[in-house]
């Protein structure tokens, strides 16, 4: 029973990813962060070939609401962790994949267990901070646009899949928290306004029943006003789930890995 304690404490440490003349390990890895008396369990994924002697582009994955719980697994079957189970070649990055537990959202507490994840990522698999992306689908993707609002210094790119600022009204009277662009006059606007300098690509079904479609075109129309040139792909007939064509786009991979912080890639 020692030993197995033992081992459990060695995969949850953020711990180097390598050992001198070991080879580094590579898929989904379990980790773990604490937030208070909490831990929260986390997965990283560490792409094939994985040289710890270089730096390497790192992305958040922020999954939706369908994938909240505890087991650790779920939010990396959906979007960009199915995708990399299935063709791992086209992501040659480390991805991080925090959990949301069961009616949390991406908040407050919540948002920090997934910034601490990350930084540890960071720290353990030499991540480039010039090549820190934001990715999340539905609910994800509404809490990637708030850690983009609260630090826009910190991010290259963002992909945003099925997501928006605003929450439908059903649900904003359902949340513990409001995001903190809901102050504003126009949410849009004070989003774009701050996150203007961060290349985006967004993805949306444009007979999304879950996400008004009209999200993600608020948030284009928005960051056009300030002078961005965000992509945006609007897939006619399409439903809550784009996200399996958005993460299986061809070009997708190669325009994310290119953008580096501070405008230093190709839009």
């Amino acid at each position: 029973m020692e030993r197995a304690v033992v081992l459990v404490t060695i995969l949850t440490l953020a711990v180097p990813a390598v050992v001198t003349g070991q080879e580094p390990k590579t898929g989904f890895l379990e980790r773990s962060v604490r937030m208070g008396d909490e831990s929260y369990a986390y997965k990283v994924y560490v792409p094939p070939g994985f040289d710890p002697s270089r730096s390497w582009p790192i992305i958040l994955f922020l999954h939706g609401a369908g994938e909240r719980g505890i087991d650790g697994v779920q939010q990396t079957e959906v979007g960009l962790g199915r995708a990399l189970r299935t063709n791992p070649e086209r992501f040659p990055a480390v991805v991080v994949f925090p959990q949301a537990p069961t009616g949390q959202v991406w908040l407050g507490d919540l948002a920090r267990v997934a910034t601490t994840a990350l930084e540890q990522t960071i720290a353990e698999f030499r991540g480039d901070p010039d090549r820190i992306y934001l990715a999340g689908l539905s609910m994800g993707a509404y809490g990637s646009w708030v850690l983009a609002f609260e630090n826009p210094e910190r991010y290259a790119a963002i992909v945003s899949v099925a997501g928006g600022i605003v929450p439908p009204a059903g649900r904003r009277g359902r949340l513990a928290q409001l995001p903190p662009t809901l102050s504003a006059d126009d949410p849009y606007a004070a989003t774009a306004a701050r996150v203007k300098g961060i290349p985006a690509w967004l993805f949306h079904g444009a007979d999304d029943p879950t996400v008004p479609v009209t999200e993600s075109r608020q948030i284009v129309a928005a960051l056009k006003q300030v002078g961005a040139s965000p992509r945006y792909d609007e897939y006619a007939g399409v439903a809550h789930n784009s996200w399996d064509r958005a993460f299986a786009e061809p070009e997708l991979p190669k325009w994310l890995l290119a953008q580096r912080r501070n405008g230093r890639g190709t839009r």
